[in-house]
């Protein structure tokens, strides 16, 4: 199939401002962008999806640019729940410099920050030069505008399309980008940019606008989300193994979608692993090559064979195999119980409400049912204290097979 079909395939289209873009990207060599504002110092998995869509043009000869919103970053594009808290000057250049590493790190695309022709602009400029362009019924109609009539916007999220849409004229003059993509959430920011081109450059001028389908889960919440936060691309605030099973945790429901939308693997590798995952669901072979796919592309094969072995002595009971660096990436994720240290087995058993009573905790301890890191503990009255500090003050106990707790001594 060609490049645009398979792309209506992966999920990756939503919508389109020409269907002459279908030929252009089958067979031409655009110069697109995709934009975001540095209002955290990682991207995260969210914004995977985007950057695999620039991979995927970039491999069949089309030119990404990245842009990194220094400028729009200061005002903060609307969304449907209310105002966002503007970020100090000194947090966006923190988070605008962390951003360019990690992108130009992992993808390698030419970077771009539109505040480098946004700062020298003068009220008047912007008014006379841009504003005098957008017609405020236009701009009131836009959907995540409508949505905020209601509750109120402020003029400065308002002007938040003038901002972007000066970014699309600006990248179409000084490096002939033809083509802005986004989530379909920003299909009034691109659609107000090409508005602002044909009205300055004139009808016939080669832009285009192409917006992709939200990421969500199951339930329609947002993806990239988990039970401990943003899942980040960056491995020291996300890392590898907690990457690995946020992927791997995937419902059934949706990893087809995901296979489609945040690997490289073929229609055929992805069918045959559709297959496989109707005929053996509890093997899990659909989510294991999501996650491998995406940890490996993201952070190396050493980092995927770290994530691995992790999971294999968490579920294999093998502890003790793990390197302390290891050890911090296991625990980090998981959900802690606080309890004192320095208490009896039995005690900590029925404090954390793993066990109903002390006589039940003897019973389960004396039947070889309790395991202190991996390791058989048979005394209920074993202390649990220093000695058995897993990483970072935490332990990792275990009842019976399946019943794993991570306990915080303090």
């Amino acid at each position: 199939m060609e490049l645009f079909e398979e792309l209506q395939w992966r999920g990756l289209v939503n919508d389109v401002t020409s269907p002459d873009l279908e030929n252009e990207i089958n067979n031409g060599e655009l110069t697109f962008y995709i934009g975001t504002d540095p209002t955290a110092d990682s991207l995260h998995i969210g914004h995977y999806s985007s950057l695999l869509m620039a991979k995927r043009l970039q491999k069949h000869g089309h030119h990404p640019i990245m842009l990194v919103g220094g400028a729009t970053g200061f005002i903060g594009d609307p969304k449907a729940t209310g105002e966002r808290s503007m970020l100090t000057p000194e947090v966006l250049a923190h988070n605008y410099e962390a951003l360019h590493r990690q992108i130009s790190d992992l993808f390698g695309f030419q970077m771009v920050n539109n505040l480098d022709w946004t700062k020298d602009l003068s009220i008047i400029d912007f008014l006379r030069d841009y504003g005098k362009f957008f017609n405020v019924t236009y701009m009131l109609n836009k959907e995540t505008v409508k949505k905020r009539l209601e509750s109120g916007i402020s003029y400065t999220e308002f002007s938040y399309m003038i901002l972007q849409s000066l970014d699309f004229l600006h990248l179409l003059e000084e490096y002939n980008c033809q083509m802005q993509i986004g989530g379909q959430d920003q299909w009034g920011n691109i659609t107000s940019g090409l508005e602002l081109i044909r009205k300055k450059k004139g009808a016939d001028v080669k832009a285009y606008g192409l917006t992709m389908p939200l990421i969500t889960k199951a339930d329609g919440t947002k993806f990239g989300k988990s039970e401990s936060g943003t899942v980040w691309l960056d491995p020291e605030k996300t890392s590898p193994y907690d990457l690995y099973q946020f992927l791997f945790n995937t419902e059934d429901a949706k990893v087809g979608e995901y296979l489609k939308k945040l690997t490289f693997l073929t229609p055929e590798e992805i069918d045959d692993l559709e297959k496989q995952q109707a005929e053996a669901p509890h093997l899990r072979p659909a989510q294991k090559a999501l996650a491998a796919e995406v940890v490996r592309d993201l952070h190396g094969q050493e980092a995927l064979d770290t994530a691995l072995a992790i999971t294999e002595a968490l579920f294999r009971g093998r502890l003790q195999e793990l390197t302390p660096k290891q050890r911090h990436q296991a625990v980090a994720p998981m959900e802690k119980m606080e309890i004192a240290a320095n208490l009896p087995l039995e005690d900590v058993l029925v404090q954390t409400g793993i066990a109903k009573s002390k006589r039940e905790a003897r019973e389960w301890t004396k039947c070889n049912s309790i395991a202190i890191n991996g390791v058989k503990v048979t005394d209920p009255m074993h202390i649990v204290g220093a000695d058995d500090m897993y990483a970072d003050d935490c332990v990792i106990l275990k009842k019976g097979k399946k019943n794993q707790y991570c306990l915080h001594l303090v």
